[in-house]
């Protein structure tokens, strides 16, 4: 003889093997969302913190390679100690203001302001000037050592563009990832929390 429930346990019945399918299936799909989540702050942080080593290398570059434009400087000052023509004043006057270039360097934070950019490069600029009539007057330097000297300043020289547009562009991939990114990596707290954009060499974009 078969048993039929009755209306109201029936009802019941189907409604916890419903509520019991929509569990198993949320759960299914939570296990799915937590293993991969693009949006997350976790995915954010991942990304952000590539694009800021990114950014930092960059910088790392530009600046061991402006480092070792002043370094050749120093050592085509010494060369040129004791040449005919030369005189130890002119050699310490330019030795001094190519030490002092390092310490008048812009840094990432001040360089918002590019009129810091801009006197660092017109002093760097003036070292140069005042040093290749004296290393290699009419293109002719006294030794072969200063020669090379002269010419590895020079093509360290001609780079600095390019290690700027460099720089620019991984600074505007930084900027982009953190104006749409910004609450995710702020929920982060600690050194996430007040990020801010970074400045720019191209004027247009400051």
């Amino acid at each position: 003889m078969r048993t039929f429930f009755s209306s109201p346990v029936k009802t019941a019945v189907l409604s916890l093997l419903i509520f019991a399918g929509c569990a198993a299936s949320c759960k299914r799909d939570g296990a799915k969302t937590a293993s991969f989540d693009p949006a997350s702050a976790a995915a954010a942080k991942a990304q952000f913190d590539v694009l800021r080593d990114s950014v930092d290398i960059k910088w790392r570059n530009m600046t061991e390679s402006d480092d070792q434009k002043i370094g050749i400087t120093r050592l085509l000052l010494r060369e040129l100690k004791g040449q005919p023509g030369i005189t130890a004043t002119q050699l310490q006057d330019l030795d001094r203001a190519n030490t002092h270039l390092k310490a008048r360097r812009y840094t990432q934070q001040t360089m918002a302001s590019s009129d810091l950019i801009d006197q660092y490069d017109t002093a760097q600029d003036s070292l140069l000037k005042a040093v290749y009539p004296v290393a290699a007057p009419n293109g002719n330097a006294p030794t072969e050592n200063a020669r090379n000297f002269v010419e590895g300043i020079q093509q360290l020289d001609a780079g600095v563009v390019a290690f700027r547009v460099q720089y620019d562009r991984t600074v505007h991939q930084y900027n982009d990832y953190l104006k749409l990114h910004r609450a995710e990596l702020e929920s982060l707290g600690s050194k996430y929390a007040n990020l801010q954009p970074l400045s720019f060499f191209t004027i247009g974009d400051k």
